[in-house]
């Protein structure tokens, strides 16, 4: 019986190699809940309508982190990398400051003429 427990941990440790990478279950699960808190409060504080529902907000939410982490890596160390924001407060902060300018981004590009 423990042969086939440790054939069924082996078997799920590989899909997770396969599908998730060096990413675990949790840190989807983190980003996915990062992104709907700093989404719902960029939108809160950007003024004006932004159409999309939860998984637009929580995908302006990781838009935002990875524009906010890029942001704060290239005022720290002066290179350009693609970096993106932890699951903590100054990482909340960082992230909502990120979906702000995704969300003026976003208008600028799609603006329509009134």
């Amino acid at each position: 019986m423990l042969l086939d427990l440790e054939v069924v941990n082996l078997l799920v440790n590989s899909v997770n190699i396969i599908f998730l990478g060096n990413h675990s279950l949790m840190n989807i699960i983190a980003w996915v809940i990062l992104g709907l808190l700093a989404g719902a409060i960029a939108k809160a504080i950007y003024p004006g309508y932004q159409a999309g529902g939860i998984l637009g907000t929580i995908l302006i939410g990781i838009i935002g982190a990875f524009v906010g982490g890029t942001l704060v890596t290239l005022l720290q160390t002066g290179s350009l990398q693609l970096t993106a924001t932890s699951f903590s407060l100054p990482g909340l902060f960082v992230a909502v400051l990120g979906a702000i300018v995704a969300i003026w981004l976003w208008n600028l590009f799609t603006r329509r003429a009134v």
